[in-house]
């Protein structure tokens, strides 16, 4: 096999949160990919508004570094070496985000935090790579923490590599358990810039002022792509993106062959069918920027144009010798949620151009699949609604929230996990829950979890006054789960969760104690109906502002449902008071993001968005209509456990 020792193509994996877009910020910087007078944003591969508002990576972006160190010179390459680092989301949410980054390197760093550890994302992260027979860096980043425990944290995350190694070379994949003993370790404070081969104290940063000896790991153990001479032309799509000048572009990994500009190529489908196109334009990747290019050889990572309907997984082939290579496989959706026309009162008065009819709906739906290999979109009895899957809540609320600030009205269902049926039994998706909290929430923790068809696996105390507690758990115990952890440990909790397969269905689970404030009738809300009413709970809306019959517009005190009559206005009497003109003071309502009312609705309500307006609401808004049909379902219940 022929080698290509000026490339290497790494992934950057970590868990949510640990640093991986903060260390490719620092590589950045220091292979000079910026003016000395450029200001360099933080997390500049977070360029979506989402990702920056939410402080995390949501999908898999590549760029590019060239290494001019000392080491090139005497690896035969004085000229450089590029570098292709891929950066990958953290949340187990876009899983199929890691999957696909994976899918085009020849090995990962495996980043950890210093004081957290390895943790459930850290997991799945590191058996996808060993399942692909990727070389594994491990850095442990945030030294610098004062709660820093690294000799602990490189022990745990050793003990998780060969624990993963060996139940996957009990399935079958042929690993060198040997090379896995000998892991190279790198110690790290992405935010100062700094790496070094030498462990520091805890708390301290590395001796060492640069990310040189992180280069030059990265050199010396992830190895050049290799390719065979001769061979035909085999270049997989692995990520899609559009320019407004070339259209629809698709980022390809360059496995045998080479491509050029202007030249015909065949394009191997999905199904398994050959279209001939004719290359148009190459694209490189030289820092954040992408530069044309006449040709590309093997091992590069190239942006192309050509085809208006290229998708991810697709080979691009040698038509006159096709050797597609296999479709990108990642993991089955766990939980779905109901989108579809907002039918409300309100639909289509908040603005104009806002797109509101099925069709626009469904093509924005389809275009998601085009980009997004983790969802899926299925029927259902309605022809205005699509059951939506993916790996979980946060990743389809995104999806979402990217509607609503693209104009779309529509209606988002309650999440809802994806069961199978298993020797006539119905299974539901599990999830390894990992919750850090300070010692006196671990009761409360404890107890909520309970409540939730949780099982408490392990605990660990590590004595800074701090407690990690595992649990295995349904995945529909998790919805909503976030909120109460937070109010519970006064925002101190922090939870990650990964999938741990299909367990027989735990049983009914109480989500929500408390009931909804439902309105009745038509109009707006009144300042003079909200102070009557407040007693009775707390409001989601704003005084004066619309509401609808059928609309949630708060949390009730009590359990059950409570319809009242948000619009009464004070009636004009010609009686004076001497304390009619004291001002009642209303309760500020409570403001929900799209996450939160999503986690706060029933399983009889929706969440109605819109560019200016997130609503919960009943599906059936007539009040009349949703009693029959409450009652119908009360029926149909008892019957069943009667039976």
């Amino acid at each position: 096999m022929a080698v290509r020792s000026d490339i290497r193509n790494v992934a950057i994996v970590a868990h949510v949160d640990h640093g991986k877009t903060t260390l490719v910020n620092a590589m950045l910087q220091q292979s000079h990919v910026f003016n000395e007078r450029e200001e360099v944003p933080d997390r500049v591969m977070d360029s979506g508004d989402i990702e920056r508002e939410k402080g995390i990576t949501i999908l898999a972006k590549n760029t590019a570094v060239r290494y001019t160190g000392p080491l090139a010179a005497q690896l035969g390459e004085p000229d450089g070496i590029t570098i292709n680092v891929v950066d990958t989301p953290g949340h187990a949410d876009f899983g199929g985000e890691v999957e696909r980054g994976i899918s085009m390197v020849d090995g990962v760093v495996l980043l950890v935090d210093a004081s957290e550890g390895p943790l459930p994302q850290t997991r799945f992260v590191l058996r996808k790579a060993l399942e692909a027979k990727l070389p594994v860096i491990l850095c442990v980043n945030k030294t610098d923490r004062p709660d820093a425990r690294i000799s602990e944290v490189v022990s745990e995350t050793t003990d998780l590599l060969l624990g993963l190694a060996q139940d996957v070379t009990e399935e079958g994949v042929d690993l060198d358990l040997d090379s896995l003993l000998d892991l190279p370790v790198i110690y790290c404070a992405a935010k100062a810039g700094y790496a070094s081969v030498n462990q520091p104290e805890d708390g301290g940063l590395p001796d060492n002022h640069d990310l040189e000896p992180l280069f030059e790991c990265i050199l010396k153990n992830i190895p050049a792509p290799e390719y065979e001479e001769g061979a035909p032309l085999q270049a997989h799509v692995t990520n899609i993106d559009a320019s407004d000048y070339l259209g629809r572009l698709g980022l390809v990994r360059i496995y045998n062959g080479t491509l050029e500009k202007g030249k015909q190529y065949g394009l191997s489908r999905v199904d398994g069918s050959i279209e001939n196109f004719k290359l148009t334009e190459i694209l490189r990747t030289e820092g954040l920027d992408r530069v044309p290019a006449d040709s590309a050889g093997p091992g590069d990572i190239v942006a192309i144009a050509g085809v208006s309907d290229i998708m991810i997984g697709e080979t691009i082939v040698d038509p006159n010798d096709p050797k597609p290579l296999p479709l990108i496989h990642v993991d089955p959706p766990a939980i779905s949620m109901t989108f579809g026309t907002n039918d409300s009162p309100l639909a289509g008065t908040e603005g104009k151009d806002h797109k509101l009819t099925a069709r626009m709906l469904k093509d924005r739906l389809d275009r998601e699949l085009i980009g997004n290999v983790s969802i899926e979109v299925l029927p259902t009895e309605r022809p205005d609604a699509w059951e939506v899957r993916g790996r979980g809540e946060l990743a389809l609320a995104v999806l979402a929230e990217e509607m609503r600030r693209e104009g779309y009205e529509l209606t988002v269902g309650r999440p809802q996990v994806v069961t199978k049926k298993v020797d006539g039994k119905i299974y539901e998706p599990m999830e390894n829950t990992t919750i850090d909290c300070p010692e006196e929430y671990m009761g409360d923790v404890t107890q909520l979890m309970a409540a939730r068809k949780g099982r408490m696996d392990s605990m660990t105390n590590h004595g800074s006054g701090w407690v990690r507690m595992e649990f295995t758990v349904p995945s529909r115990g998790l919805i909503g789960f976030r909120a109460q952890l937070l109010t519970k440990t006064r925002g101190t909790g922090i939870s990650s969760s990964i999938s741990a397969g299909y367990a027989p269905w735990a049983g009914d689970i109480t989500l929500r104690q408390n009931g909804s404030m439902v309105c009745d009738r038509q109009g707006k809300a009144s300042p003079y109906a909200m102070q009557r009413l407040q007693a009775r709970g707390d409001f989601f809306v704003q005084p004066q502002s619309p509401v609808y019959e059928g609309q949630v517009v708060g949390v009730a005190s009590k359990p059950g449902d409570m319809d009242v009559n948000i619009t009464l206005e004070k009636h004009m009497t010609n009686m004076r008071s001497s304390t009619a003109d004291v001002l009642e003071t209303l309760t500020p309502p409570i403001v929900m993001s799209l996450e939160e009312s999503l986690d706060f609705a029933n399983d009889d309500e929706c969440v109605e968005v819109t560019p200016e307006s997130i609503r919960v609401r009943k599906i059936i808004l007539d009040r009349e209509a949703w009693y029959k049909w409450n009652a119908k379902q009360r029926r149909a219940n008892k019957a069943a456990a009667n039976n």
